[in-house]
């Protein structure tokens, strides 16, 4: 799948950041669409040869309900229903992505035979919880920043290999970012790339290679190469692994370089809800954050049958 994530506009503003870094509406959509194309291969996955337990069950229409078992942000709809219509199950969604949910509210009314809803419940239910949870902790993150700075919530990379599609789109879901999507979204200077060739030598070379639709970005651990990156007329500059003390230092001397409204600022390394508010103060844009995926609880959710109709 190639999906190409597009800055719009020559230069970032500061106040643009959140309606411009989102992913457009048409390409989430095709991502969805794209992704309901690898739930059959989910559900080989769990189902196996066969279902042994429901050889047991009188398969009559039953009807059920999921619902939460905690607070939090709702993701994962989409998948859910993706799974329901391989099982020719009858739903109706309550809530969608992005939707705060408390304890014991209804995400979905189910009606179906009681075998595709016990073949559905465990693959749902998985989706939804572990996309939630993302969602849930994306959006602390995104609240907690908004409180003290305009700066963006993003993810990283780190992501679990096989869903990376959905587990992005939980980001988006809780009101983050999504950065990447894969290795052709964008270019990226990161510190493997400059030990091999140098900073310099690989701006020049990514910029001799680059679409005019494509950004480029470098990964920095110093003023100095913030400062060459800049001047050099990359789009974004990463300060990585930076204390908050160095990332307020170096948008200082990018800023009296008169380089500071020529990129996007984005900080990253071992930033997690504990030191957030820190670094959102530090006068940056974006803040990548590889804990909103692989730090995040899932949510409790539950599939309860609510009675069975014999024929």
């Amino acid at each position: 799948m190639r999906l190409l994530y597009v800055l719009e506009g020559q230069r970032i503003k500061v106040l643009s950041l959140q309606s411009i870094l989102k992913l457009p509406e048409h390409k989430v959509k095709l991502v969805k669409r794209m992704l309901r194309e690898q739930i059959e291969n989910f559900i080989r996955e769990d189902l196996g040869y066969h279902d042994i337990s429901c050889q047991m069950v009188p398969d009559t229409i039953a009807e059920a309900v999921v619902f939460a078992k905690q607070d939090c942000v709702v993701a994962g709809v989409e998948v859910a229903e993706a799974i329901f219509d391989y099982f020719d199950i009858e739903y109706t969604r309550k809530v969608a992505d992005g939707e705060k949910v408390q304890n014991n509210d209804v995400v979905f009314e189910l009606k179906a035979g009681t075998v595709s809803l016990l073949r559905a419940e465990r693959l749902s239910l998985n989706f939804l919880g572990h996309l939630s949870g993302i969602a849930t902790l994306t959006r602390d993150c995104v609240e907690a920043v908004n409180q003290c700075s305009e700066a963006v919530v993003a993810a990283t990379r780190k992501t679990t290999p096989g869903i990376r599609e959905f587990e992005k789109l939980a980001v988006i879901a809780g009101g983050g970012d999504p950065h990447r999507f894969n290795l052709s979204d964008s270019i990226m200077i990161k510190d493997n790339h400059r030990n091999i060739m140098g900073l310099e030598n690989a701006i020049l070379k990514a910029k001799e290679m680059a679409s005019f639709t494509q950004k480029i970005e470098a990964e920095v651990e110093s003023a100095t190469d913030a400062i060459l990156a800049a001047r050099m007329g990359v789009d974004i500059v990463m300060l990585d692994n930076m204390s908050p003390s160095e990332i307020i230092s170096t948008v200082e001397k990018l800023r009296h370089e008169g380089l500071r409204n020529k990129v996007i600022v984005e900080v990253s390394g071992d930033i997690n809800t504990e030191n957030l508010a820190e670094y959102a103060k530090t006068g940056i844009d974006v803040i990548s954050m590889g804990s909103l995926i692989h730090k995040a609880q899932w949510a409790d959710l539950s599939m309860e049958m609510k009675g069975y109709f014999m024929p």
